[in-house]
């Protein structure tokens, strides 16, 4: 019962960061959602026992990866961020919508396809080994590649930010 309890409290802490996190209207109080919808899928992790996983949660994603965001900010000019505030067409928002819909229908088309759903309800767990030979492979089904890809493109995004502070502090 009390893992229940937890469980709410997690679902509800990262339903509601996540909301923040794309409705806010400043980019450091983004991040600062991002952070706790971070924090809360480790302390899923931590509820199910998977110390690891939380702990590499913890480190790499809401460390590393929040780090990352800050300085990238950081490296923009101040004042393109002071009162930077977006207004949303209701064009925009019903395209955004659309959008969402078509996203939820593509990924529980997928989920009834594969039967995703049915082995959840198994209850098996997954050896090891097979989730290590998943990780570390690059057959088909396995995810070294886009490892390796999502680390090259957050390298390019880096220099490009640098690119353009640089470029900012020329035309001074």
């Amino acid at each position: 019962m009390a893992s229940l309890v937890m469980f709410c409290i997690l679902a509800v802490v990262i339903l509601g960061s996540a909301v923040m996190c794309v409705m806010t209207k400043r980019i450091m109080r983004s991040i600062t959602f991002l952070l706790f919808v971070l924090l809360g899928v480790a302390g899923l992790y931590f509820l199910l026992d998977y110390t690891y996983l939380g702990a590499a949660q913890i480190s790499v994603y809401a460390g590393g990866m929040v780090m990352m965001y800050i300085f990238a900010v950081q490296l923009v000019s101040k004042r393109t961020l002071q009162g930077l505030v977006e207004h949303v067409k209701g064009s925009r928002a019903l395209s955004g919508a659309l959008l969402c819909i078509v996203g939820l229908l593509t990924v529980a088309g997928i989920q009834l396809k594969n039967g995703f759903l049915t082995l959840a309800v198994d209850g098996k767990e997954v050896p090891m080994q097979t989730i290590g030979e998943a990780l570390l492979g690059s057959e088909k089904y396995q995810y070294v590649l886009p490892f390796e890809f999502i680390s090259v493109f957050l390298l390019a995004c880096i220099v490009g930010a640098i690119v353009v502070a640089r470029k900012e502090k020329e035309d001074k």
